[in-house]
């Protein structure tokens, strides 16, 4: 099982680092899966994940206390919006339409308030 914990942690991690180049993949949420499946499935392979640089650049901040930085927010909000709005003009169904601005501005709000903002790290 520790070993399809570990598997599953490296497919996650894969995918996560394909949504930092690729504005269709959540960076994010993959990151959050795979810090868990390592955690489940080995402690040093979690300690390894905790130790890069994508996990420190993205992950760190919302873990330890659920904050984002400016630049971590506005990088997830920006690609998830504009393909929102390409689905909402795509769509005729006058449901459909009003389910894609309600998932608009519920992820907006929560980003804005249910994220803290902390400053950038200096390098």
């Amino acid at each position: 099982m520790n070993y399809l914990f570990i598997l599953l942690g490296f497919v996650f991690m894969g995918l996560g680092c394909l949504g930092i180049i690729l504005p269709i993949l959540p960076t994010v949420p993959f990151l959050l899966v795979s810090s868990f499946c390592f955690a489940k499935g080995s402690k040093k392979f979690h300690d390894w994940f905790k130790s890069t640089k994508i996990y420190i650049n993205h992950l760190e901040s919302f873990e330890k206390n659920r904050s984002m930085t400016l630049k971590t927010k506005l990088y997830i909000l920006i690609p998830v919006a504009i393909l929102l709005i390409i689905a909402f003009l795509m769509m005729n169904n006058i449901y459909g339409r009003i389910t894609v601005i309600l998932v608009l501005f519920v992820k907006s709000l929560y980003f804005m308030f249910g994220i803290k903002t902390i400053p950038n790290k200096k390098l």
